[in-house]
């Protein structure tokens, strides 16, 4: 009977309660939404600026390292950046359960990523290497041939990861593969895709991939400093550390660091000449007019402030304040696309790999975009629209056999002859 008595029987009459799920979403704490997150407030700040400080030296020493020893090695920089950000954002949302019950699952994942690899870069990289082997008749049939097939080889390696794909499925496992299937696209789409345009620069001058990626790192640098010393209003809610004054101060000083240091770079001929095969000699070239240096006479107001009458500034320089504007501006923007990636995955950093600033991907976010930018920017604004002679040997040398060529060239010797003759 006492069971019964304490034992309450819900009314018909009495309504049910119903609760809302709550939200994954992380909701700041007052402090941290009026400010407290700002390195101003940071009582761990000078101890976090010596370890992030040492780190960008190192960066910066082995960058103008690999700089200094040219397209190839700069290449290389860059292809092993693209397979630590794999790993890093492979990693994001592998499960240890699920993987050991996928054997092999892991080794698909780097099974796309190379072939997108292959497909990407040897696109890009197909022509330099044609013109490296032209004088060995092997190698030269054999890389025609290559390039001939490309697409179908990149296509079958394709199909062959999907039938591996869906030959894996297991039951109860079905939406963690596609799920991670999906990621492995997004991946290569979203990441690896827009970071191969930096080779694409790299190859019509290291100028045009050194000064984007320069400007990035200086925006990144400046904001740092003027958020740590002056940072007290709160940017953007996705990125709680970033400051209004920050972004300003970063945005001055690298627009002009633009139009400086296109003036220094654009002097070197080693770093504006483009590079047509894959050797690793010293360049030189006809620099063409953006880099000529052209002289501005000063105003009189001017000359009375400063010891100059007149400045010698590069054409090139007036196209480096739009790629300064952008840096400050639209490039900070990859920044917090990331920032927001990794709130909604709870997550602090990609990784660990670089002290004080967390993995390789934190780095790379805004220097994508800025990659993309700089390759359409030169393309559309600055490389010279039309055929020329250099693009009709290069189809010649990649579309033509040695024996089509040699016919060719006896064809265009005797029709420059005959006009000689009528002449």
């Amino acid at each position: 009977m006492q069971k019964e008595n304490n034992t309450t029987v819900p009314s018909a009459t009495t309504p049910r309660i119903r609760h809302r799920k709550r939200s994954n979403e992380v909701i700041p704490e007052p402090s941290k939404a009026n400010g407290g997150n700002l390195l101003v407030n940071d009582r761990n700040k000078y101890k976090s600026m010596w370890i992030r400080t040492h780190s960008t030296v190192w960066m910066i020493g082995g960058f103008a390292l690999i700089v200094y020893m040219g397209h190839l090695y700069i290449t290389a920089m860059v292809v092993v950046i693209q397979i630590f950000m794999a790993k890093e954002l492979f990693n994001l949302l592998r499960k240890a359960h699920e993987d050991r019950h996928l054997p092999g699952f892991r080794l698909l994942n780097w099974h796309f990523f190379f072939t997108a690899m292959f497909f990407v870069y040897g696109r890009l990289l197909s022509q330099p290497l044609v013109n490296t082997v032209t004088s060995d008749k092997f190698l030269y049939q054999f890389v025609s041939s290559l390039i001939k097939y490309h697409m179908a080889i990149c296509y079958f390696l394709y199909i062959a990861g999907f039938m591996w794909f869906i030959l894996t499925l297991k039951k109860k496992m079905y939406k963690y593969q596609f799920g991670q299937y999906a990621w492995t696209h997004m991946i290569l789409i979203v990441v690896f895709t827009q970071s191969s345009f930096t080779v694409a620069n790299i190859f019509e001058g290291i100028f045009w991939f050194l000064l984007p990626a320069s400007l990035i790192v200086i925006n990144d640098i400046f904001a740092y400093i003027f958020g740590f010393f002056f940072g007290k209003t709160p940017l953007i809610k996705l990125s709680p550390k970033k400051t209004w004054e920050g972004f300003i101060g970063a945005s001055v000083t690298t627009i002009i660091s633009a139009f400086v240091l296109a003036n220094i770079l654009g002097r070197f001929c080693w770093l504006t000449c483009p590079r047509k095969d894959l050797s690793t000699g010293w360049l030189a070239c006809d620099p063409g007019p953006l880099f000529k240096p052209e002289n501005y006479i000063l105003p009189g107001w001017i000359s009375q402030w400063f010891p100059w009458k007149e400045i010698s500034v590069l054409p090139v320089q007036w196209h480096a304040l739009c790629f300064g504007l952008f840096a400050s501006i639209i490039a900070p923007f990859g920044g917090f696309f990331a920032s927001g990636f990794k709130r909604a995955f709870k997550i602090k950093d990609f990784g660990d790999s670089i002290p004080g600033h967390g993995g390789i991907t934190d780095r790379m976010d805004c220097q994508m975009v800025m990659a993309v930018f700089a390759y359409i920017y030169h393309q559309s604004f600055v490389m010279r629209q039309g055929i020329s002679v250099e693009m009709i040997l290069d189809q010649i040398l990649t579309n033509l056999t040695f024996e089509e060529q040699q016919s060719l060239l006896m064809k265009l010797g005797q029709i420059l002859q005959e006009r000689l003759e009528h002449s």
